[in-house]
């Protein structure tokens, strides 16, 4: 009997394609395409020259978009793009009878389509800087570099005055008001690129995940980690700016070209997208994306956001636990009827929409 309980799924999802409960796909297929993501990976940001027969046919693209040459960023934004939106097709259809994670999917393709792709490219054929709307400090350190910062700040263009307000507002204000009422979710699951690649491209292995103990210690280490790493780049860049010639000048740039390379390149791109079929899809937002350090501090701490629990209808099914992407033992918390607002947890509802006695829901208090 509870073999037939554990793989219960609601019929608002359809689950046709993806492993049931306990079960890991990391068979043949998983490895492979593992190493074709992480090997894809390597070659854009070591070896762009061997992939450009890839970027040759966008050439008319990238010129009608952007007025220039494609290069090899202009190919993995194209084809980021077009996973988020061809995976996200595939979201619609399995939870199409789903009205909140059909309005979820649609505005994580419409965040990557036009704040990471269009308007970007847009600026760039307007010959303007390129910036990207959907990202900004920590998760995009150098937009709060004192560099970038005087150079939107004080130009006389509205335009890109506009792009400088909008980092600070977004830096500093509309962070902790909208994670105060909405938790992480109204970021890490309706507007982030890196969310949105996750939810869209990584959904077919966001059962891979590790639920232990020890994953979860290494996670909170890890992931605050790379936050005090940035947090300590963009200071000494701004002590450095204040007092140039200081003791901070000879090795702060330094700094800033590690956190590119290891974090920025090695970390979120290699690791994070490339070992989606291996160890599920937020390995990045997990263990290393600063942003959703922030994100998570405040949500556990101030926040109004948790999923509530019902324990008394908990049939210890495990189907939350085994479809949750960040690795939380959801279960864990439902069978003692503990509402859940961990700091990795980004509220993406799925553990509620997978629960075949509706135990969990999502809440502003």
């Amino acid at each position: 009997m509870s073999a037939l309980v554990q793989i219960t799924i609601p019929a608002s999802v359809n689950n046709n394609g993806t492993m049931t409960s306990g079960t890991k796909n990391r068979g043949l297929t998983g490895w492979t395409l593992g190493v074709v993501f992480t090997g894809f990976y390597v070659l854009l940001y070591w070896f762009p020259e061997t992939i450009q027969w890839m970027v040759t046919p966008l050439e008319p693209l990238s010129q009608w978009m952007r007025g220039s040459k494609a290069d090899h960023w202009f190919l993995y934004g194209t084809l980021y793009t077009i996973a988020v939106i061809v995976m996200g097709i595939r979201m619609l259809k399995r939870y199409r009878n789903n009205r909140y994670h059909q309005i979820r999917t649609l505005f994580l393709m419409m965040a990557q389509l036009f704040l990471a792709y269009l308007i970007p490219a847009l600026l760039v054929r307007a010959e303007t800087k390129e910036f990207y709307f959907s990202y900004f400090w920590p998760l995009k350190p150098e937009y709060l570099f004192p560099s970038s910062i005087k150079g939107l700040v004080s130009n006389s263009d509205a335009l890109l005055q506009f792009m400088g307000f909008w980092t600070l507002a977004m830096t500093f204000i509309a962070t902790p008001v909208l994670t105060y009422f909405y938790g992480k979710r109204w970021y890490c699951s309706w507007v982030c690129g890196c969310g949105g690649l996750a939810e869209t491209l990584g959904d077919p292995w966001r059962q891979n995940s590790n639920k232990s103990l020890r994953a979860w210690k290494i996670e909170r280490w890890m992931v605050h980690g790379v936050l005090v790493f940035v947090t300590v780049t963009t200071a000494l860049l701004w002590a450095n700016s204040v007092w140039p010639g200081s003791v901070f000048g000879s090795w702060t740039h330094d700094v800033q070209r590690a956190y590119g390379f290891y974090i920025g390149s090695l970390f979120s791109g290699v690791v994070g997208v490339g070992f989606y079929p291996l160890l599920g899809s937020r390995v990045w937002c997990r263990f290393g994306c600063p942003q959703a350090a922030v994100l998570g501090l405040l949500q556990k701490w101030f926040s109004r956001f948790r999923i509530t629990t019902n324990g008394g209808q908990c049939i210890s099914c495990g189907n939350c636990s085994t479809y949750c992407e960040m690795g939380i033992d959801v279960r864990w918390y439902a069978q003692r009827g503990e509402d859940i607002k961990r700091a990795s947890c980004v509220c993406c509802g799925v553990c509620s929409s997978v629960c075949p006695r509706v135990v969990l829901r999502l809440e502003n208090r």
